[in-house]
């Protein structure tokens, strides 16, 4: 049977209320008798009832959190950065996952209400306004979660207007005029405003956004929605050039079936996301991407709910409104472009074959001019640029150089990996300031190759 407060106060040999104290108000106990109170507990394994407490305070040590998809790993880490801050504060975090469905969603919203959460951060469905303000009315904090708000309402949001613009923006300026929009359903607020972002940017750009843009809605955001996206995109008879999902996960799972058909990406087809998950930059093409502050998304509705919680008519209701940013990687050619302007502006260094002479001639020192001006403007003329007179990256490579020359025109192939050798170890002797082995003279050692 179940420890109780009179068995924890028996023990500890103090009054029921005591216990009642160390558990609600622990400031009012001595730190003695709090610690033996602490201790009595810990010995019988007694757990404090959560719901009488609750019914005796009228309210609860928890929130509520209602996602549209649990799957969907731009939520798991909106989640994550609630519960930090909600731990921080001594709460706990209820995650309810609607499914984008409003029965499910409405029953999550009375069950949270029954348990008399101190508050609820929600991605609403279809926005449910009139829903929302109505549990407002009856005594729970409502903050919206990645959704703007009205102006007697706390919410957090991201301009996802402005995120489809840029996605658009950056397809339109690698050269592309066929763009397919891959977006949910529009009843939902951020692909409706995704999508006029998109819209905007080809009018900004001065074009017909019904030349350039073809649409594909699918019913789900999820891996199976970019899919299908897929096929119909691959069945389409205007073939576009460059594809942008209003979400990560349609973007992926758009990758994967055109990896399976045989389409190249981004060489047949650019691709851009949205919302930077974590396996976007560690697809099989790193995915391209518009960029959701998630984390801080979900601290600053935590921190929102909590103070209009706590200080109710000191609280001032605030929208805050981030602002996202494209991550170019190599599924929209950027990255790809990047490179090959790098390696233009980067001359390849040749390969030097080493030069053979008659035997008892000195070899030729070759000097790659190209590679020593560059040395010399990284390191400075003098070694490093820190110690002048010193040995530098540039001094040991050219003298390095030198002498494996001079010892490759004496000696046949078999012997060059030996001769190397020999090289290294006279530099690293006179950089460490140790005296060189050397024949005494008149000593000659024949080298032959090997048969």
């Amino acid at each position: 049977m179940a420890a109780g407060m009179k068995d924890v106060a028996s023990l500890a040999g103090v009054a029921v209320g005591t216990v009642s104290n160390v558990l609600n108000h622990p400031d009012l106990v001595r730190p003695l008798t709090r610690a033996r109170v602490e201790a009595a507990m810990e010995q019988l394994g007694f757990i404090p009832n959560g719901s009488a407490r609750q019914l005796r305070a009228g309210r609860s040590r928890c929130l509520g959190l209602v996602v549209l998809d649990v799957t969907n790993p731009f939520f798991t880490e909106v989640a994550r950065g609630v519960e930090d801050y909600a731990q921080a504060a001594g709460y706990a975090v209820i995650l309810c996952n609607s499914d984008e469905a409003d029965d499910k969603e409405r029953r999550y919203l009375r069950v949270l209400e029954e348990q008399r959460v101190r508050g609820i951060l929600i991605t609403p469905v279809h926005g449910r306004a009139p829903e929302l303000r109505r549990i407002r009315e009856r005594g729970t904090p409502v903050v919206l979660l990645d959704r703007p708000g009205s102006p007697g309402q706390c919410s957090v949001a991201v301009d996802d207007r402005r995120g489809g613009e840029i996605a658009v923006t950056h397809l339109l300026g690698l050269g592309h005029r066929s763009i397919a929009l891959v977006n949910g359903p529009t009843a939902i607020r951020q692909c409706a405003d995704r999508r006029r972002g998109a819209y905007h940017a080809v009018e900004r750009a001065g074009l017909d956004p019904a030349q350039v843009l073809s649409e594909v809605t699918v019913s789900a955001m999820n891996a199976r929605g970019g899919a299908a996206a897929g096929d119909e995109l691959l069945g389409a008879s205007r073939k576009p050039t460059a594809v942008f999902c209003t979400n990560d996960m349609l973007a992926l799972g758009l990758l994967r079936r055109l990896t399976q058909a045989g389409v190249a990406v981004p060489a047949d087809l650019a691709l851009v996301g949205y919302d930077d998950i974590e396996f976007a930059a560690d697809a099989a093409v790193p995915l391209t991407s518009v960029r959701q502050p998630k984390y801080q998304l979900g601290r600053a509705a935590a921190e929102l709910l909590l103070d209009e919680a706590d200080r109710p008519d000191e609280h001032e209701h605030r929208r805050f409104v981030f602002k996202p940013e494209l991550v170019a990687r190599a599924s929209s050619g950027s990255a790809v472009s990047q490179g090959a302007a790098l390696s233009a502006a980067a001359p390849v260094r040749p390969f030097r074959q080493p030069v053979r002479v008659p035997r008892g001639q000195p070899a030729p020192v070759q000097h790659d001019v190209g590679q020593r001006a560059r040395d010399e403007q990284r390191y400075g003329q003098d070694g490093d640029g820190q110690h002048p007179g010193q040995l530098g990256p540039a001094d040991d490579l050219c003298r390095l150089e030198r002498r494996i020359h001079q010892l490759a025109g004496l000696v046949g192939p078999y012997q060059h990996r030996v001769a190397r050798r020999q090289a290294v170890g006279h530099e690293y002797r006179a950089r460490a300031q140790l005296p060189v082995r050397r024949r005494p003279p008149g000593l000659h050692v024949r080298c032959r190759s090997r048969p």
